[in-house]
């Protein structure tokens, strides 16, 4: 970001606004109006903002820019997923998606530029880990997601799930949530909001502590270490007892059941022998397992199970007394699975290692 770049009107909560309107000579309410323009009225200019003062919206026009971001792509599937790709001040991008539902409208938003964890299936970290985002750019994910709906829908569901190791960015993340359950902003509960992670025990107990009850999903993607180190690569420093137990932890903290991700790859942790192994490492548990079909990576050889091998998969571990679905796929001709739109930006491509199952 240049040095003369704008600060984003985002980067403040709102006793920052407060703060910022008595300084300039405004009174306290002003700033309140203001805090729901930006978050509950979608206002895409500061001339639209037309209960304020000119004055003050002249201010606000050269102290903030309200959005620092530029819409690079915006993809629309014909299930009517949109997926837009950002570019950021400093010439990165990042990836976020709507998803509509007949009950629901749900966004899934990034919290860092690439990823460090180099799951093999996942296009987000193929070029490594470039930086974690600020909160203020994690909220202006959420804020042009929230102006692609039209004005009789309402944004639902927040999952944390698209680029990057959300727990590896809390101190930029955490300020984002409380924002998006602001009563005067998009008024979320806190059970809307679910976040995702490859499994950092410390950060799951740091999570928990925090003393909010979000929905933790866990990647787990395999039911033993030995098939989960070739999988998801920072498991052989961790180890799946270690990602369990902190998982347990989180449950027993915040009284919220723990949802576990495992994404179905075609041969190699998609057996019925793996739904069985599965099925005991969660036996006692009240867990959840959302089943996932890969999505295609065109860089990847790796390919997702068929829509008759998930079924029985999830027969099995419904037998044996844990709750398991079959995620629906959303926006598969746009290319939604993160990271997927921002791979040909990435200047340098490292070589991709295929797994291969021995």
């Amino acid at each position: 970001m240049s040095s003369d770049a704008k600060p984003s009107v985002l980067s403040l909560d709102l006793p920052a606004l407060e703060t910022w309107c008595a300084e300039n000579g405004q009174p306290r309410f002003r700033a309140e109006q203001i805090f729901r323009w930006i978050y509950a009225r979608r206002a895409q200019s500061w001339e639209e903002m037309n209960d304020l003062p000119a004055k003050l919206r002249t201010a606000l026009a050269e102290q903030f820019s309200l959005f620092n971001s530029e819409v690079e792509t915006h993809s629309v599937a014909t299930d009517r997923t949109e997926k837009l790709l950002l570019k950021l001040r400093d010439g990165e991008f990042v990836e976020c998606v709507l998803m509509r539902e007949p009950d629901r409208n749900t966004i899934c938003i990034s919290t860092q530029v690439g990823c460090g964890m180099g799951c093999v299936f996942c296009a987000s970290g193929l070029a490594g880990l470039t930086r974690n985002l600020q909160t203020a750019e994690i909220l202006e994910q959420v804020a042009r997601l929230d102006r692609l709906q039209s004005d009789d829908e309402k944004l639902t569901n927040v999952v944390v799930m698209g680029m990057g190791e959300p727990l590896a960015n809390l101190k930029q993340l955490l300020p984002a949530l409380e924002r998006m359950q602001h009563a005067l902003g998009l008024n979320l509960g806190v059970r809307r909001i679910t976040v995702s992670t490859v499994g950092l025990p410390d950060r799951i107990r740091q999570l928990a502590a925090h003393g909010k009850p979000y929905n933790l999903a866990v990647s787990l993607h395999a039911p033993n270490d030995k098939l989960r180190d070739e999988i998801v690569p920072v498991n052989d420093k961790i180890g799946l007892d270690a990602v369990l137990s902190a998982a347990d932890e989180y449950f027993k903290t915040t009284g919220r059941r723990v949802t576990y991700e495992y994404v179905l790859l075609k041969g190699i942790n998609d057996s019925l022998e793996h739904a069985h192994e599965l099925a005991e490492v969660l036996a006692g548990r009240n867990a959840h397992v959302n089943l996932i079909p890969m999505n295609a990576v065109s860089l990847l050889s790796i390919g997702g199970s068929s829509p008759q091998q998930a079924r029985q998969f999830a027969a099995i571990l419904e037998q044996a007394g844990t709750a398991a679905t079959i995620r629906k796929r959303k926006g598969a001709d746009i290319d939604a699975a993160c990271g997927q739109l921002r791979l040909p930006k990435v200047q340098q491509m490292p070589d991709v290692q295929q797994l291969k199952v021995k």
